[in-house]
């Protein structure tokens, strides 16, 4: 085999290559706006959207939830049948997940202090397992990244079809339908108002939210950061009133049974709202724009995991209390829906801006951490260069960010939300154990490189990481294992054709090899 395909690029090198005028993207981000890119990123698609699935399950015949006619192409089933749900045992789930996301952000955070360049779990691996792998985890990334906003921007959709609804607003319902819908779409009195399958359509609001933060995007990091913490800010207000005001309707009896499909429920609930935590390590991404990232970066990445931990399960609890846990199957729109069928009034209008909020910060942190990792990509030599262009006057990656923005608006206008969330789940599992990995190689391989931040309990982090990761990984269906191999079988047929030949270590290769050539006689 090439020993090409495993030689690491030294973090030194790394750094370097980072610092190069050209390619150099603007350092701007305290811990601060790290906390709050972090927050933006996991608050808003799991609280809002998935958790609906994580609590009922996704059975084989889903029920209706919603009341408004408008609210109705909502009610499909998903691609994936049969899975049990967690019950009001959804806030073990959230505190099993957060757990594992716990070690995992504590090897993030020696990585991220110690390696601060753009394109986290990919550039950590480069240092540390080699090209191969790097491609491979970047490629995975990418995947992650993209599904996780085509997720987000379709349950955002669902969430401007409610407010549409709330001035009484009732446009077409193809132009506000994803045109795959695996179970059809039904009424509330169940006629049938399309097939299961592909039909015509396009849900136009998925698609212009993606493309309106794209230009942000490209506009400046500063400048997105500003408008992220602004969003995050009132999304948090608006999770708290809810909390607030939810708190005092709780039937205590709708939390008994609480576990009604035992641990197999509560693990299967784990791994589908796992999707829910992946934006802490999307602070890593923009190491590379942090003014102080040694001291920064471990900070954001930890206040964000521990915060929105408490959110998630303070809205579960509340949540599960308010209705039968098996009424919120299949809906894209849990907590908004909810309040909608308990009368809360104006308090249900104010959650739901704040709904929307959240997921815009979502969706503008992570298209800014799938820009990163292409740059990185390219910078690297391993996709073509126009990917690290820098603006020359914004400083921001405007191609890759560009580029970013197309891949998840048309699908996310195409696709429905059952069909996305768990293929996003398996890229950030598989991303979180190889990021493990290269802590425990970098623990022997480079002993004595300062580190300004390290994992504590020696070795326990990254190998509580791996493990948990490993075992919520099983717990996600078949389908999505083939759909994840045959992404990565795609990457490795791109690699293979241009990655490995115009990689920058393979240049330097042929560089020395001329240079032998040339010498003296």
């Amino acid at each position: 085999m090439d020993p090409q395909l495993f030689r690491t690029k030294s973090i030194d090198q790394l750094i370097s290559d980072a610092d190069r005028p050209e390619k150099r993207l603007k350092k701007s981000l305290g811990w601060l706006s790290l906390t709050s890119l972090g927050i933006g990123a996991v608050i808003g698609s799991g609280i809002f959207t998935i958790i609906g699935t994580a609590i009922a399950g996704q059975k084989l015949q889903a029920s209706s939830v919603l009341n408004a006619p408008l609210l109705e192409y909502l009610i499909y089933h998903s691609a994936s049948f049969g899975r049990p749900g967690a019950g009001p045992a959804i806030a073990l789930s959230f505190a099993l997940v957060g757990v594992v996301c716990c070690f995992a952000a504590l090897c993030y955070a020696e990585l991220a202090a110690m390696i601060p360049i753009a394109g986290s779990a990919y550039t950590y691996t480069y240092a540390t397992m080699g090209e191969l792998i790097a491609w491979i985890i970047g490629w995975d990334l990418i995947l992650e990244y993209a599904v996780s906003n085509m997720a987000v921007s379709v349950g955002f959709s669902a969430h401007v079809v409610a407010l549409f609804d709330w001035f009484n607003f009732h446009p077409n319902l193809r132009w506000i339908t994803p045109a795959y819908l695996p179970g059809g779409l039904s009424d509330l009195q169940g006629n049938t108002l399309y097939d299961p399958g592909w039909h015509f359509g396009f849900n136009w609001p998925a698609f212009v939210i993606v493309m309106l933060l794209t230009a942000v995007l490209v506009r400046g990091i500063k400048e997105s950061a500003r408008t992220n913490n602004v969003m995050v800010l009132l999304k948090i207000v608006a999770i708290l009133i809810f909390i607030a005001v939810a708190s005092p309707h709780i039937h205590p009896s709708n939390w008994h049974p609480y576990a009604p499909n035992g641990w197999p429920g509560i693990l299967t609930g784990g791994s589908i709202i796992f999707f829910t935590y992946i934006g802490f390590d999307s602070v890593s991404t923009a190491a590379e724009e942090c003014k102080n990232p040694q001291r920064d970066l471990p900070i954001g990445i930890i206040t964000t995991l521990v915060i929105c931990t408490v959110l998630y399960i303070g809205v579960v609890v509340v949540l599960t209390g308010l209705v039968p846990w098996q009424t919120l199957v299949d809906d894209a729109a849990p907590v908004v829906n909810v309040m909608k069928r308990l009368h809360f009034g104006n308090v249900r209008l104010v959650v739901l801006i704040g709904a929307l909020l959240g997921m815009i910060s979502s969706l503008l942190v992570f298209q800014l951490g799938q820009a990163r990792v292409w740059f990185a990509m390219s910078r690297d030599g391993l996709l073509p260069g126009v990917f690290s262009r820098v603006h020359p006057i914004y400083r921001t990656p405007d191609f890759s960010t560009w580029v970013a923005g197309f891949l998840v608006g048309i699908p996310a206008g195409l696709l429905d939300i059952g069909t996305l969330a768990d293929l996003s789940n398996i890229g950030t599992l598989f991303a979180f154990a190889l990021v493990a990995g290269g802590v425990l190689i970098l623990r022997f391989r480079e002993p004595d490189r300062p580190r300004s931040f390290r994992a504590p309990g020696g070795l326990l982090a990254p190998i509580v990481t791996i493990l948990t990761c490993l075992l919520l990984m099983a717990g996600l269906p078949i389908t999505n294992w083939i759909r994840f191999f045959v992404w990565l079988l795609i990457g490795l047929v791109l690699y293979y054709f241009y990655g490995r030949k115009h990689s920058e270590l393979s240049n330097a290769k042929l560089q020395a090899q001329a240079a032998l050539k040339g010498g003296p006689n």
